[in-house]
């Protein structure tokens, strides 16, 4: 006699519900930097397009601030914590893999028993985390999901390495992810480059560098087919794009990316995610905090298609279409 399973059912899509971020405090600028090591501020932002980032107190850990992106970003969907059952956390700067950040941050926000789980694909996370979420509430695993991007980098870089301390920072954002009759969160378009070593932790001295030259050349020449073959998976043209919401792994990437994308048809005043001028490379958590602020400040709105697309470390991407809340 055969045996056969129940399986879990969903909605026809998911969509992002709300977002938030949280930057610490503390404002570092390149004048600063300049006090502790070889560099100025015309060469950083020369070399990378960063004015300022954003360090967290040595007290405040990156479970601090997830806890308070996840929080903005449950506020942000009228939601309660009550009214979701799994958390994820995409990150590749916790002091030490166990415990897990997720379930921390579930327990501290209120969400009861809820599947919990850490994501490492660095700075491709927040999108592979999001991708995740969106399989999850479209089977019917999960009903509504709190998805996070959160780094304390500054615990991993050696603040005297000019090469890589003008870049990294600290910080941390969110989306809730639920279900929709229509859908909202487009296919991922994902992959991997093992060959291509981005960020690497080095045993010796415990600090993670960058082979910076390197992802560069990658970046601009690989990334923005990643993200026409988003935009191809959600069956819609890059004239269709609202805002451009790329990792800020720095801004001439990002600025190349964009000119790609307008040469194969998009917009001229299509949005470009700049965040890192004033935020800094935060992996993970660039994208999301990229988003709530373009919505703070009104240059992306509800209803509009952004197109993300994360890279780096090992080296992962990710990206796909999105409709904002």
């Amino acid at each position: 006699m055969s045996t056969s399973l129940n399986i879990a059912t969903g909605p026809a899509g998911s969509r992002i519900l709300g977002v938030g971020s949280f930057r610490p405090e503390q404002i570092v600028t390149n004048d600063d930097l300049s006090q502790r090591m070889d560099t100025n501020d015309e060469w950083i932002r020369t070399r990378v397009g960063i004015v300022e980032r954003r360090f967290a107190r040595a007290d405040e850990s990156l479970v601090d601030m997830a806890v308070a992106a996840g929080i903005r970003a449950i506020e942000d969907a009228g939601l309660q914590p009550s009214d979701l059952d799994t958390v994820i956390v995409a990150n590749c700067t916790m002091p030490s893999p166990i415990p897990n950040a997720a379930a921390q941050v579930a327990d501290r926000i209120g969400v009861k028993a809820a599947g919990a789980f850490d994501l490492n694909a660095a700075c491709a996370g927040f999108c592979y985390a999001l991708a995740t979420a969106s399989d999850l509430v479209r089977s019917g695993s999960a009903g509504r999901v709190l998805v996070i991007g959160a780094e304390k980098l500054t615990d991993w870089v050696d603040p005297t390495d000019r090469a890589n301390a003008i870049i990294f920072a600290d910080g941390a954002g969110a989306a809730v992810v639920g279900p929709s009759d229509e859908p909202g969160i487009g296919p991922v378009a994902w992959g991997s480059a093992g060959d291509m070593v981005d960020m690497i932790y080095n045993r010796d001295n415990r600090y993670i560098y960058q082979e910076g030259q390197t992802v560069f050349r990658w970046a601009t020449t690989q990334i923005a087919p990643i993200a026409l073959r988003a935009l191809e998976l959600a069956g819609l043209q890059p004239s269709d794009v609202d805002a451009l919401i790329p990792h800020q792994a720095n801004l001439r990437i990002v600025e190349a990316i964009a000119k790609r994308l307008r040469k194969e048809g998009a917009r001229e005043k299509m949005e470009v995610a700049d965040d890192i001028v004033y935020t800094g490379n935060t992996s993970s958590a660039s994208i999301p905090i990229a988003l709530d602020n373009m919505r703070k400040a009104g240059r992306v709105n509800t209803g509009d298609v952004l197109l993300m697309v994360g890279f780096g470390a090992g080296l992962s991407y990710a990206g796909q279409v999105v409709i904002s809340p």
